[in-house]
């Protein structure tokens, strides 16, 4: 890559004096800009040394890659006259310039306190399913694994342990996410997630039951009685107790001072936030979770498998909102307790919406003949198989919109099948083809039936749409370029008629003086038709033939004549002959795309060249690396205007062969 010229060109997509600020990370530059609109981004998109973009967080991001972003950023901000910032800068930035929604705060805050405990939550779903397979009935036989072979029987039982972990003691990890969120000191909101899962307080699993037995006990503080209940598998009451815990913790810090601060705020901060844990936050917040949990779980009862396949049909458009970084809170809250809840929901509908995109993106990649999106289809889809769906969304699906709604479609008759069998999760895990890892071993079957239908449905739709999308497209340019023809041809009636000899034959059509086009490089012949390309093989471009080149490499003139081509990339050069002939010749497919990487030209627009001239030369290998067919095409694009176009050569030529014959 070269940095300099990639940063130059961003900088001119971007608008001069459009960027206020910049940071990069690992893999993409970071920008706040002030006008989207004035950003060209078609020439974004079509860089071939870019590989993507997408807006996020007020952050306008251009992904440059690993090893390459930092040098970019360099100098681009060389470039732009631009201070170079931090990350967090940029966000503060993009934060001030404009009215933050309340809706996206929160989701922003769930997502900052639950995406850290992911990686923890997914380990203990994953090692769970290596307990399901030790413990499940019917997936080996008639009996458990550990039936069957009892010596396995203690493996099992501490794989549960392992599994069972996160999930014990998930008030911790979400009391240290939290709290560091909120600017507390983590480690004492660890130490208040610790005080409300004590083992002497009653499970918090078990809280409603002993309730409503009249068995609670309760600690008598002067006369007032506080409830001795835990609160394993809770969330949201931890939630709101971090924050209060990060309140105290900053007021004692301003208050209190060096010594006395070090020494009495952890103290105070823990007994003020425990006591009002118990008393007052823990269980309002409790009772709060467990209506909107309760309610969640009811309506979707309810609605069975139609709102499954609602929920499905919208998924990936909810992505795209950033709205799915709250599920993973309710997520937590339905596998924290599944025997009340019934397991997770959300999860298996988000596997079956992940891999219909992915589907859909794969679809694209045979379909389209732009390698860089061959290139972004063909990772992003593995990617979204396995659950992580932006890339294939951003980079390719929403750019050619058709793919991302036919995976909302196939998504959303995926759910209703996840629906009917009410399908649930046990756990975190990746939500995609793998994803029966999480599932409850008996919904495993159906589970994988919806992701296949899922698949199928978005590969075979989009690949049928896109294709007859291209047909249709071709058709039209084709329609319109005769249309063009028949306009010029109009117009140089005179001119066609003077290039013709006076003489007419039997049948009244002119003739003119044969001529002859020849090879331009050395090579096998073959058909238009079979070039990769509608433009060329439909004939859009006028008659001819192609060359599948040899390793020469090398291009000589096919005609005397002036040259009205010379392209900067060096891929393709056109020229017209005295009497009018006009030949182009294009070296492979797409390959202006290489923007002249192993193309050398040793002629200029304009020059007079004979017949056999050395045009200019290109390395076979740097085509075919780049993936790029490497047909060298030989057209009269002024073909309309002769009688006829004949192949007169086939099989394996040499340059400077007679390979046309115009009459």
């Amino acid at each position: 890559m070269n940095h300099k010229e990639v940063a130059k060109r961003i900088y001119t997509a971007l608008g001069e004096d459009n960027v206020v600020t910049a940071a990069h990370c690992a893999t993409r530059l970071r920008l706040v800009v002030n006008d989207d609109s004035k950003i060209d981004q078609d020439a974004l998109d079509n860089d071939l040394d870019l590989k993507g973009t997408f807006k996020a967080n007020g952050q306008y991001q251009i992904i440059v890659g690993p090893g390459d972003v930092n040098k970019v950023y360099e100098e681009y901000t060389k470039i732009a006259n631009i201070k170079p910032a931090s990350q967090e800068e940029v966000k503060e930035t993009a934060k001030n310039q404009g009215k933050q929604n309340p809706v996206m705060a929160v989701i922003k805050v769930l997502s900052d306190i639950f995406v850290p405990l992911i990686p923890a939550l997914t380990a203990g779903g994953l090692i769970m399913a290596v307990n399901n397979v030790l413990t499940s009935e019917n997936l080996f036989g008639p009996e458990a694994l550990v039936a069957m072979y009892p010596a396995w029987a203690d493996f099992a039982n501490m794989i549960n342990m392992f599994a069972s972990a996160a999930f014990a003691f998930l008030p911790v990890l979400i009391a240290f996410s939290a709290t560091k969120r909120f600017g507390g000191n983590p480690y004492l909101g660890a130490t208040m997630g610790l005080i409300m899962v004590m083992p002497q307080l009653v499970n918090g699993y078990d809280v409603a039951n002993v309730t409503a037995a009249g068995e609670m006990p309760v600690w008598n503080i002067f006369g007032l009685e506080i409830a001795q209940a835990g609160y394993q598998g809770q969330v949201l009451p931890v939630i709101g107790v971090a924050w209060i815990l990060a309140k105290f913790e900053n007021f004692f810090h301003k208050y209190l001072k060096d010594a006395i601060d070090f020494t009495f705020t952890p103290m105070l901060t823990v007994i003020l936030t425990g006591i009002i844990t118990f008393t007052v936050v823990g269980p309002i917040l409790r009772t709060l979770s467990d209506l909107l949990l309760n309610g969640i779980v009811e309506a979707i009862s309810y609605l069975g498998a139609f709102g499954y396949g609602v929920f499905g049909l919208f998924y990936s458009a909810i992505v795209l909102t950033g709205l799915h970084q709250s599920f993973p809170a309710i997520e937590t809250a339905l596998i924290a307790d599944v025997a009340t809840t019934g397991g997770n929901f959300i999860f298996p509908i988000a596997s079956v919406a992940n891999v219909a995109q992915g589907a859909a993106t794969l679809a694209v990649y045979f379909i389209t003949k732009n390698e860089k999106t061959k290139g972004l289809a063909t990772s992003s889809s593995l990617s979204a198989m396995l659950g992580i769906t932006e890339p294939a969304m951003f980079g390719v699906n929403l750019k050619l919109k058709y793919p991302f709604f036919i995976g909302l479609i196939a998504s959303g008759i995926a759910s209703v099948i996840l629906g009917i069998f009410n399908v649930r999760s046990q756990s975190l895990g990746p939500a995609g083809v793998i994803g029966f890892v999480a599932i409850i071993p008996k919904f495993i079957p159906t589970f994988m039936l919806a992701i296949a239908v899922s698949i199928i449905i978005a590969f075979i739709a989009t690949f049928i749409y896109g294709k007859s999308l291209v047909k249709k497209e071709a058709k039209q340019v084709q329609v319109e370029k005769e249309k063009e023809a028949k306009v010029v041809a109009d117009q140089n009636d005179d001119q066609y008629i003077a290039s013709k000899t006076s003489d007419k034959t039997s049948n009244n059509t002119y003739v003119t003086n044969d001529l002859t086009i020849e090879a331009p490089i050395s090579g096998k012949i073959t058909p238009l038709e079979a070039v990769n390309d509608p433009v060329f093989s439909q004939g859009m471009m006028g008659p001819g033939l192609a060359i599948i080149p040899d390793e020469s490499g090398q291009i000589y003139a096919p005609i005397s004549g002036s040259l009205t081509i010379a392209s900067e990339t060096g891929h393709a050069y056109g020229l017209v002959s005295e009497s009018g002939l006009e030949v182009l010749i294009h070296i492979g497919i797409d390959t202006v795309n290489l923007n002249g990487h192993g193309f050398t030209s040793q002629v200029e627009q304009g020059d007079m060249v004979a017949k056999g001239d050395l045009l200019g030369s290109f390395d076979l290998s740097v085509i075919k690396e780049a993936g790029y067919d490497s047909d060298v095409m030989v057209l009269v694009t002024n073909g309309h205007q002769y009688e006829n176009v004949e192949p007169i050569a086939e099989g394996h030529v040499s340059e400077h062969t007679p390979i046309l014959q115009i009459k």
